[in-house]
C-alpha cells in the first residue's frame, strides 16, 4: 500500500522538504555567524550537514524521471519521442539556472565579476543530469523492449553512476581536461577561472552520479515486485544502505587507495557511496514517517517546502546572501543566526504554501473554463504529449 496521505509520492516531497530545511541551515549560519562563531563545533556540524542538500535533490531528481518516463512507456511512446520529452524538460531546469546566474549578475552589478555569469551552479547540474538521463533511457529503450528492458534501465543507470564515481578523481587530477576553454572545463571538474577544480561548485563529475544512482532506485521501485511489496521494498532499501555505509567505510579505511592523489570530502568514491547509502536509510525513515508517522495527521511543514522547492530555493538565497540579506553577513552570533534561520524558515513555508494554493486554485479556474467551453474543446491534440515534468524541484 501507498502512504495514505494526499500524495502516493508524498516521501518524495518530504524529501525535498528536508533537503530545503537542511539548505537553509547551512546557508543561514555560512552567511551570517561572525569568525569567532565559525570557529565552533556548531558551525562545523552544521556545514556537515551541508554537504546532503545536492546529493538529496539529484538523487530525487532521478527517482522522480524513473517515474516519468515509467508512465510515458506506458502510454505506448516510441523511445525517441519519450526522450524529446524529457530531455526537453532538462533543458528547461537548465535555462532556469542561466536565468538563476543572470538574476544574482544583476542584483549584484558593480561588484560580481562577468565570470559568474558562467558558474557552474546545482541548477545547471540538474537540467544537464535530466538530459543525460534522457539520452541514457532513450538508447537503452531502443535496444530493449518489454519485460528486459527495465531491467536493463536498471543496470544501465547504476553503471553510470558508479562509472562517474570513480572516474572524478583523475578527472579533478591527473586526467584534467585542460585542454577544454575553462567555461567548459568547469563543467566536467567545477575548475571555474580560478585553475584548479573548486569544490564549492556542481560539475557533472561526482554529483550527477546521484541523479543516475537515483534513476537507478527509481525504476526499481516501478517493478511489479516492488509494488506489490511496497514497505518490505523501502525496508530492504535503508539495509542496502546500511550495507553502503559500512562498505564505504571500510574501503577507506585501508591502507592503500586506487588513485595518486585522494580527497575524501570532494571527490572520493568512498564518500560517495557513502552520502547514497546515508540517502537510502533516509529515504526508509521518511517512507515510514509519511505511512505511519505524524505525516498522516494533515499539514506538513515540509512537505509543504518540498512542492515548492525550487521557488523558495530561488528566493531564500537573496534574503541569506544578497543585498535583501535578514541580518549582516558574517558579524552575528549563533543565537542571532538561529532566528534569523527560524524568519527565513516560515517565511519560505508561507511562500510555498501560497504559490501551491494560487497554482490549486488556477488548475481549478482553467478546469471550469474548459467545461463551459464545451467537452470537444478540451480533448488533446492528436499527438500530443502529455506533460509530466520529471523535475526534481517544483
Amino acid at each position: 500500500m501507498a502512504p495514505a496521505n494526499s500524495s502516493r509520492l508524498a516521501y518524495i516531497d518530504w524529501m525535498r522538504g528536508l533537503a530545503c530545511v537542511l539548505m537553509f541551515q547551512t546557508h543561514c549560519y555560512d552567511a551570517w555567524l561572525s569568525p569567532i562563531a565559525r570557529q565552533s563545533k556548531f558551525f562545523m556540524y552544521s556545514q556537515l550537514g551541508g554537504t546532503f542538500p545536492a546529493p538529496l535533490f539529484l538523487f530525487l531528481a532521478g527517482i522522480s524521471f524513473a517515474l516519468v518516463t515509467g508512465k510515458l512507456r506506458e502510454k505506448n511512446l516510441p523511445p525517441a519521442q519519450i526522450a524529446r520529452t524529457t530531455i526537453r524538460r532538462g533543458a528547461e531546469i537548465f535555462a532556469f539556472g542561466l536565468m538563476f546566474r543572470l538574476q544574482e549578475y544583476l542584483i549584484a552589478w558593480g561588484w560580481a565579476p562577468l565570470s559568474d555569469l558562467l558558474r557552474v551552479d546545482v541548477l545547471n547540474t540538474i537540467g544537464l543530469s535530466m538530459m543525460l538521463m534522457g539520452v541514457l533511457c532513450w538508447v537503452v529503450l531502443a535496444l530493449h523492449r518489454g519485460l528486459h528492458a527495465r531491467l536493463a534501465l536498471i543496470f544501465a543507470a547504476a553503471g553510470t553512476a558508479i562509472l562517474i564515481s570513480l572516474l572524478t578523481p583523475p578527472l579533478w587530477t591527473t586526467w584534467r581536461p585542460d585542454w577544454l576553454p575553462w567555461p567548459l572545463e568547469s563543467y566536467i571538474n567545477g575548475m571555474h577561472n580560478l585553475g584548479t577544480p573548486q569544490p564549492w561548485l556542481f560539475p557533472i563529475f561526482p554529483w550527477t552520479a546521484f541523479a543516475f544512482a537515483g534513476l537507478a532506485a527509481g525504476f526499481f521501485f516501478q517493478s511489479q515486485w516492488a509494488r506489490r511489496r511496497e514497505a518490505l521494498l523501502f525496508f530492504l532499501a535503508g539495509g542496502v544502505g546500511l550495507i553502503l555505509i559500512t562498505a564505504a567505510r571500510w574501503l577507506d579505511s585501508q591502507p592503500h587507495q586506487l588513485y595518486a592523489v585522494y580527497d575524501y570530502w570532494h571527490t572520493s568514491p568512498n564518500f560517495f557511496w557513502l552520502r547514497v547509502g546515508m540517502i537510502l536509510v533516509i529515504l526508509t525513515a521518511v517512507y515510514a514517517w509519511c505511512r505511519w508517522g505524524a505525516a498522516q495527521l494533515g499539514f506538513s511543514p515540509i512537505i509543504q517546502l518540498g512542492q515548492a522547492s525550487l521557488l523558495v530555493y530561488w528566493v531564500h538565497l537573496e534574503f541569506v546572501y544578497g543585498r535583501a540579506s535578514i541580518l549582516p553577513k558574517h558579524l552575528v552570533t549563533i543565537r542571532t543566526a538561529s532566528l534569523g534561520l527560524l524568519t527565513i524558515f516560515l517565511a519560505m513555508l508561507i511562500l510555498a504554501f501560497l504559490r501551491t494554493r494560487l497554482k490549486g486554485r488556477g488548475a481549478e479556474i482553467l478546469h471550469r473554463f474548459r467545461g463551459s467551453a464545451g467537452a470537444h474543446e478540451s480533448l488533446p491534440r492528436p499527438g500530443a504529449i502529455p506533460q509530466e515534468p520529471p523535475a526534481p524541484v517544483r
